[in-house]
């Protein structure tokens, strides 16, 4: 008996087929190495020539079939990847929840939380300046490969914020901790935690005060914040360990301490997931 076309008795090997089809397309997928949560970061191999997106954006593929992405504090349960090539690929992407640490602070004068309104112009100025700085498409495999190799601390010293942490000030969400921080007496040296070319050099940011950003390669940066003193200039290529500043308290600050935060694209990710656990004092 036929019925649409298909006998009953080629249904379950035609089932089989495409089962085995499906298992091989997924198996050319690349086992990603890093953290698949919010604020992660993840690389893998390809093969070369690939082109590869993830939930429709196109990856950065090198030379060697290396590929890379992250996910932001607030990224999807999942993500579509797809690779098209000599070895095709489609995967659904499994991205772990995290939790935040929310804090809400209630009676704070509003004039601690909200900017002057004399200062604004600046504001937004710094902020281009900052975005500019970020921009830039360094095609630098070797300085990327200090990034996968992991990273070192900036700085040593109690881990005094953590990523993703917020807090409420009189009911009203402030901008999520997108950072990890490290505390220290002012003077505290700040070093490259990997290889990467200096894109923003500024002496007093008004939130952030003494800030560098360290360009790493195909848009992975870190960035430097609340440093007193600033010791390298845009366009200073540093190695891993050489110095970047001093810990301060500089910007919008309590207290001295740097704020190493990292940037993959427009995505914020998680530092410390990079870094191996702070040693011990």
């Amino acid at each position: 008996m036929v019925k649409n076309g298909f006998s009953r008795a080629l249904v379950a090997p035609l089932a089989i087929i495409v089962a085995t089809a499906a298992a091989q397309v997924r198996a050319n997928c690349p086992a990603f190495e890093g953290q698949l949560q919010q604020g992660g970061f993840i690389w893998g191999q390809v093969a070369p020539g690939s082109r590869v997106t993830l939930d429709g954006e196109q990856l950065d593929v090198l030379q060697d079939g290396t590929t890379f992405a992250g996910f932001g504090r607030d990224a999807a349960a999942t993500a579509q990847l797809l690779v098209e090539g000599a070895q095709g690929c489609s995967e659904t992407l499994q991205i772990a929840a995290r939790d935040y640490k929310i804090q809400k602070v209630e009676g704070v004068p509003q004039r601690t939380v909200t900017p002057p309104e004399g200062q604004l112009e600046r504001i937004r100025r710094e902020g281009a300046l900052v975005k500019s700085a970020r921009a830039g498409q360094l095609e630098r495999p070797d300085l990327l490969a200090t990034v996968l190799d992991g990273f070192q601390w900036p700085a040593q010293g109690p881990i005094s914020g953590v990523y993703g942490s917020q807090r409420f000030y009189n009911g009203e969400p402030r901008r999520p901790h997108y950072g990890v921080d490290v505390a220290g007496p002012k003077g505290t040296p700040v070093s490259a935690p990997a290889a990467g070319v200096v894109t923003l050099a500024e002496p007093d940011l008004f939130y952030s005060g003494g800030t560098v950003i360290l360009d790493h390669g195909f848009r992975v940066s870190s960035t430097f914040l609340h440093m007193s003193k600033v010791l390298v200039k845009v366009g200073d290529e540093l190695q891993a360990g050489d110095p970047v500043g001093e810990i301060g308290a500089t910007g919008r600050a309590t207290g001295p301490h740097l704020d190493w935060r990292m940037n993959w694209r427009d995505r914020r990710i998680d530092p410390q997931l990079l870094a191996p656990p702070m040693p011990k004092p």
